[in-house]
């Protein structure tokens, strides 16, 4: 039994004509009758009921069949992945990022490693780290950037960065003054803050129940930009990267007294073979943090 008998049979099967088959074979005829009757030998199964014209799956044809299928589908999945480790000129990375890390810190890197390697294509796509470890393990996207992975099964992971967390304020808000501030205080304020089930805003709620306090959340929202201006016209406080709110005049950042970091790393799916150009991404994101 050998893939070119299971591709005649499965093409049989599925037109149920061999004349069909043979057709989107791009062969001939009498060929796919020989290689059928070649597989029904070397099993000793009839396969099919060869009635004029019509040709029907004997039971031992159906028990065949999805066996058939799958192996053709797993030889079609090997090819195509030796191909991407192949070809890196032809080659995609499926990217998934943290909101607030891909808007204010991968664009500028992102246009640097299209500059250089300009035949890469890149797939992007947000959501938080809960959702993005999903989508490793469902083989959605080929690389992950996640925040602090610790045990994770399933996943390989290596550091990359570790940029701290401030206080974000409105210019014109009476905290505006300080350089710094204390959790016990921070959580005094109405804020803006991530919705439910994004490690930041998980983080921030352990934090407040550690020290005995119910964040007075007045805003919900994943958008970066709509946290910014609701901070910048001084309805509420948040916390955000350093990064998020640097270049932007109208809102002052406070460090606070107990720091605190937020840790990036970069994560792929365990025993998944990382592609030519998974790996040139990996190592040029690893290179320009310094790794």
């Amino acid at each position: 039994m050998d893939l070119r008998q299971l591709r005649n049979f499965v093409m049989v099967a599925e037109h149920a004509s061999f004349t069909r088959a043979a057709k989107v074979l791009g062969v001939a005829q009498p060929a796919v009758s020989t290689a059928i009757k070649k597989l029904e030998s070397d099993l000793g199964l009839v396969l099919l009921h060869r009635q004029d014209k019509r040709v029907q799956l004997t039971a031992e044809g159906k028990e065949l069949l999805p066996h058939a299928q799958a192996i053709l589908q797993r030889v079609e999945q090997a090819t195509q992945a030796m191909a991407r480790l192949r070809d890196l000129d032809r080659g995609e990375v499926r990217i998934a990022l943290p909101g607030m890390v891909g808007s204010y810190y991968f664009p500028a890197l992102l246009m640097a490693f299209h500059h250089r390697y300009p035949d890469l294509k890149l797939s992007l796509c947000e959501a938080g780290t809960q959702e993005i470890r999903a989508m490793l393990e469902r083989d959605e996207v080929d690389i992950g950037i996640i925040i602090d992975p610790g045990e994770q099964v399933g996943l390989e992971t290596l550091p990359l960065m570790r940029p701290e967390m401030i206080a974000a304020v409105g210019t014109e808000h009476p905290l505006a003054q300080r350089d710094s501030i204390d959790w016990d205080e921070f959580f005094q304020h109405e804020l803006v803050m991530f919705k439910p089930g994004y490690y930041h805003r998980e983080l921030v709620n352990e934090l407040a129940q550690a020290r005995g306090f119910t964040p007075d959340i007045a805003f919900e929202t994943n958008l970066i930009e709509l946290i910014r201006s609701i901070v910048r016209q001084g309805f509420a406080i948040t916390t955000v990267l350093e990064m998020v709110v640097e270049s932007d005049p109208e809102i002052k950042a406070l460090r606070f007294s107990e720091p605190m970091y937020m840790d990036l790393h970069v994560g792929w799916k365990s025993g998944r073979a990382l592609t030519q150009a998974d790996r040139t991404f990996l190592d040029f994101l690893l290179e320009q943090n310094g790794r």
